[in-house]
């Protein structure tokens, strides 16, 4: 019952509250690739071009990757007034330019709450040659469709998992991994949105206990990975956060 109970937890909108945004890279959004997160190809895994790389205030050492925003454009010439707002994951970190004033250049200097999106979504609610525009934001469930999926590196002995497609709050404070032998190991964060277990995990069916940063939810999800999984590939979950 117990598991029922917490599977109608419903992620909550924020507040709205007030940062800028400015945006990297090209219309072909190539340079939001890779990111901090560890999301890899965004296309490939779901995420498109609605992205953004975070401050440093706002990352929280990796634990909002996969977070979700609405942005408005407020109060400047630039925006466009008929984009009531665009929907943002969070991707990748936008690190602090100490050799520039925090409000010429260094906008993602600590301690502020800055938005370093991707130029596709940036174009869709503002003019890009504006560069910086103040924005509110506020943080909204992610609607992902599916199961939290887990692409598996590593190797026999060592399990780096990076988890992808979270829903709800998007976001993770600790993961356990099972094998069909073992008890729960507790994972520790590597980096971004990838966790690590030294164990020897091979040969057998893997399953995870997730638990939300945001709301301390924690789901399991069962048998994602058979007996003969391998690295490099990905295992889709059949549960999500909501």
């Amino acid at each position: 019952m117990g598991e029922l109970a917490a599977a109608v937890q419903v992620f909550q909108p924020s507040p709205w509250a007030l940062a800028h945004a400015t945006f990297y890279g090209d219309e072909t959004a190539s340079a939001t690739m890779g990111g901090a997160c560890g999301y890899g190809n965004l296309f490939q895994n779901g995420y498109g071009t609605d992205t953004v790389a975070l401050s440093s205030t706002l990352f929280n050492n990796g634990y909002s990757c996969g977070t979700c925003y609405q942005i408005k454009c407020y109060q400047s010439s630039a925006c466009y007034r008929n984009v009531p707002y665009v929907t943002v994951t969070a991707t990748n970190l936008c690190p602090p330019n100490w050799s520039e004033a925090s409000d010429d250049g260094g906008w993602c200097n600590p301690p502020r709450a800055h938005f370093d999106m991707s130029k596709p979504v940036f174009m869709k609610f503002a003019q890009w040659t504006a560069g910086i525009v103040p924005v509110m934001y506020r943080r909204v469930p992610c609607g992902r469709k599916g199961g939290i999926r887990f692409s598996f590196q590593g190797n026999g002995y060592w399990l780096l998992v990076y988890v992808m497609n979270v829903g709800g709050g998007g976001d993770i404070s600790s993961i356990s991994v099972k094998g069909g032998r073992t008890g729960w190991i507790s994972m520790s964060h590597n980096w971004g949105a990838s966790y690590q277990a030294f164990a020897t995990l091979g040969g057998q069916t893997i399953s995870f206990r997730i638990t939300s940063y945001t709301n301390k939810q924690t789901i399991y999800a069962w048998n994602v990975a058979p007996s003969n999984w391998n690295v490099g590939l990905t295992y889709t979950a059949n549960v999500n956060f909501h």
